[in-house]
């Protein structure tokens, strides 16, 4: 089980993932980071905002179809992705919105 850290919003975060899963991890948490300080502006600073609209940032192109995704995702990487969107969102939502 490979294990990487991504730096995304000036925060460090563990991510496990399946052997050989390193570099695509590592290239998602660039596409993450790319969209960082717009997201850190509109969230005002707060980091589980910032994920929140780093999220929500995506999810826009994503349904507008110019996400500049890796190349040519397939379903099941978008179902993976949406997946991993609602976990955090479901995460903020515990915490609360001041968490």
């Amino acid at each position: 089980m490979g294990q990487i850290t991504l730096n995304i919003a000036g925060r460090s975060h563990q991510v496990g993932c399946r052997d050989g899963e390193e570099p695509k991890l590592r290239a998602l948490g660039a596409l993450l980071e790319r969209h960082a300080a717009a997201a850190q502006r509109a969230s005002g600073g707060s980091s589980e905002r910032t994920l929140l609209y780093i999220a929500l940032i995506l999810a826009d192109q994503l349904s507008e179809g110019t996400a500049d995704t890796p190349a040519d995702p397939s379903a099941a990487v978008l179902e993976r992705i949406a997946g991993r969107l609602e976990a955090i969102a479901s995460a903020l939502e515990v915490r609360g919105p001041d968490a």
